[in-house]
């Protein structure tokens, strides 16, 4: 009975030490090795592993905590004996005399079914292509220690060395070098992989499916290695365009090697956000592949740099806490930046900066700006504000100064925990100057500082011709009319070409119509692009102009115009349906999307087949399709009041789907339709007829 008193205890008291430790725990542990194998079912969707850990104790403690979400855990050793564990919803905690000391390890198995942080897309659906089932995870805000038993705590720095059994038949990629593959039976196959150096566990990742790549190298000899299923073999150099080029310029801009022993890059079905920079290991939504067309519209160019920046700034050096997020998301920011203005121009890198100092400065001046060091700000703070201080810094103390400090900063804190303060420190070293107010001023100071800003942008010319462009907005037509044209002169540039256009939206006048015949010859597609955006009524004297926007290089251009045309000419509407019907679009399938519905509201024409064409915009809502798709086709159907069963029942699934956007889309328009009562009947009868975890928010939204 003593022996259980004295357990209970240690047990009680140890939840309490471990829980208060659980911020601090570096303190008293330093990890320096994990060595996990992770068995992944994906059909159950399930993880079983066997993980050793190795560490030092640094000081005198009785326990050890490890971030394990909803576990089960057993088979403990520490030090090769049996050890007191237990375990809540949180992680483990191991109970023991625990004193300083080096080459400690601890073994455990464990058993899991995330429910977040790793995914399992599409295998619940057997008679779908294989190209269509996925594995990935998305560690980021803490949720690798879902899959994996890990450390929430960035501070702590472990090599990661992970070896995975996965079905047969499917390609795995994850951190490090691929050392082995094996295959252990008729179904299963193990991939080991190794890493060198020290990183956080968030950085962890992996995907799994129908991959095939294709190895570049960069001119320092690291190897990229670029993935894409067989399917999309088409869309490969459109997507990866720049990629070798991005990771030179890079390499050079920033004056330290790239760290890790590869690069991979690896497009997922239904990611949670753009991309996430996995040491040494990129995953990205597949959304952002493209072909040429679609490439002039979106391209992956920015995340593709933002993504690989990260490997430095994150990666090899990462922050403390939240306080100092902008030295992963700020630097990001900026590096991809300048490696957009290496492949794009320098117009285009003012041109991003204005866009984003016009967004913070309206920000700020409602009130709401943020300080850069305050751990609750937004993505625009940290991303973009993060952007324009390294940018302003760099106008201040030179080029030389702050390539010699960022070389410096980097080399001092590789495999390292910052503080802005480090960096800080380095930039006054370099230069000579002290920054006490330039940091008052830029991080600290929640005002965005408009004006000096606006000087910084006017050292580019082409700026400057912009916002003498910009500042005719609201004088009247007769009186800028020269301005205007000689705007549009050939070359003309891409982004006052724009403003020109925007500027004549709404006007209907002969010399509104002079200047519109004027941008039509451009052939400049981005003011061609303007011009089907904006452009209300099409004069009949601008028809056949209007027509050639259909055969644009831009998918937006070409979905303007169709939609446009088929509105303000409907007695040739067969006409262009006809000259579209081959068109699909981006990823989300816009063209297809809005033919497909113009089509449903065009009883005339081909009348035979329309039942065939709303049961394929129907299909687009299915479950295992891309959240985009069914997005999409679900905005579609709203517009034209045309949801059947299948799409409702679709619809209601999708409010509890893992990706955030989509399930509050998708809430956000299941609750208007049940202010329609007949859409409300169908509802609540399909509540009852499916099953209860998947008609929970409707359910709520019924009886509320």
């Amino acid at each position: 009975m003593r022996k259980i008193i004295t357990f209970l205890i240690i047990f009680y008291s140890g939840v309490l030490i471990a829980q208060e430790k659980q911020i601090s725990q570096t303190k008293y542990f330093d990890f320096i090795k994990v060595e996990a194998n992770v068995r992944i079912l994906p059909l159950t969707k399930e993880v079983k592993g066997k993980v050793i850990y190795s560490f030092e104790i640094l000081r005198q403690t009785d326990t050890l905590f490890i971030d394990g979400r909803k576990m089960q855990f057993r088979e403990l050793m520490l030090n090769s004996e049996p050890v007191e564990f237990f375990s809540d919803t949180g992680g483990l905690y191991v109970v023991a005399d625990f004193l300083p000391s080096k080459n400690n390890q601890l073994e455990l198995k464990y058993e899991t079914n995330p429910q977040s942080g790793m995914y399992f897309i599409n295998w619940e659906f057997p008679d779908i292509e294989e190209t269509e089932k996925q594995v990935w995870t998305q560690g980021q805000g803490k949720y690798t220690s879902t899959w994996l038993p890990s450390f929430d705590d960035m501070e702590e720095k472990a090599e990661f060395d992970l070896s995975f059994e996965f079905p047969s038949g499917y390609e795995l990629i994850s951190n490090g070098v691929l050392k082995n593959t094996v295959p252990l039976n008729d179904s299963l196959t193990l991939w080991e992989y190794d890493m060198d150096q020290p990183m956080s566990s968030y950085l962890v990742g992996m995907a799994a499916g129908k991959y095939t790549s294709n190895d570049l190298v960069a001119e320092t000899g690291d190897k990229i290695q670029l993935f894409y299923r067989p399917k999309d073999s088409l869309l490969f150099e459109p997507t990866y365009r720049h990629s070798v080029k991005i990771f030179d310029f890079l390499e050079k801009e920033i004056g330290v090697p790239y760290p890790w022993k590869n690069y991979k890059q690896v497009p997922v079905l239904d990611f949670l956000y753009a991309g996430m920079e996995n040491t040494g290991t990129t995953i990205f939504s597949r959304s952002l592949m493209t072909d040429s067309t679609g490439y002039k519209d979106r391209n992956y160019v920015n995340v593709n740099a933002h993504e690989l920046a990260h490997q430095w700034f994150g990666n090899l050096i990462t922050e403390k806490n939240g306080k100092h997020h902008w030295l992963h998301e700020g630097f990001a920011t900026y590096y991809a930046l300048l490696a957009e203005k290496e492949i794009f121009g320098e117009d285009y890198y003012y041109w991003k900066l204005f866009e984003t100092a016009e967004k913070l400065k309206e920000l700020s001046d409602s009130g709401k700006g943020e300080a850069l060091l305050n751990p609750k700000a937004t993505s625009l703070t940290f991303y973009q504000k993060g952007a324009w201080v390294l940018h302003i810094l760099r106008d201040k103390i030179g080029d030389d100064a702050f390539r010699k400090g960022m070389k410096k900063y980097l080399e001092l804190y590789s495999f390292k925990n910052v503080e802005t303060s480090n960096f800080i420190a380095e930039m006054e070293l370099a230069s000579g100057m002290d920054l006490n107010e330039f940091v008052k001023d830029w991080l600290e100071q929640s005002a965005f500082k408009a004006t000096e800003a606006l000087e910084s942008l006017k050292k580019s010319d082409f700026i400057i011709d912009y916002l003498s462009v910009a500042a005719l907005r609201e004088t009247p037509l007769d009186q800028k009319y020269e301005m205007l044209e000689q705007a549009l002169q050939f070359p003309v540039n891409d982004y006052i070409g724009q403003e020109v256009v925007l500027q004549l939206a709404g006007l209907e006048t002969d010399l509104a119509n002079q200047l519109y015949k004027k941008a039509f010859e451009t052939n400049n597609v981005f003011v061609r692009q303007a011009i089907a955006m904006s452009m209300e009524r099409i004069p009949q004297g601008l028809k056949n102009d209007f027509e050639s926007l259909l055969k644009d290089d831009s998918y937006l251009t070409k979905e303007g115009a169709l939609y446009k045309l088929w509105e303000q000419f409907p007695q040739e509407r067969a006409d262009y349906l006809e000259q579209t019907s081959k068109l699909i679009g981006f990823y989300d399938k816009n063209i297809r999307m809005l033919w497909l519905t113009l089509n449903l509201v065009t009883p005339e024409f081909e009348p035979e087949k329309t039942n065939s064409y709303f049961d394929e915009l129907v299909g687009y809502t299915t479950p295992w399709r891309p959240f985009q798709v069914r997005e999409n086709a679900f905005g579609y159907l709203y517009q034209i009041g045309a949801f059947n069963r299948e799409s409702l029942e679709s619809l209601i699934k999708g409010t509890h789907h893992h990706t955030y956007s989509f399930r509050n889309f998708c809430r956000q328009l299941l609750t208007e339709l049940l202010a329609n009562e007949q859409y409300r009947k169908e509802l609540t009868e399909l509540s009852q007829a499916m099953s209860e975890k998947e008609t929970v928010f409707l359910r709520s939204k019924i009886n509320g």
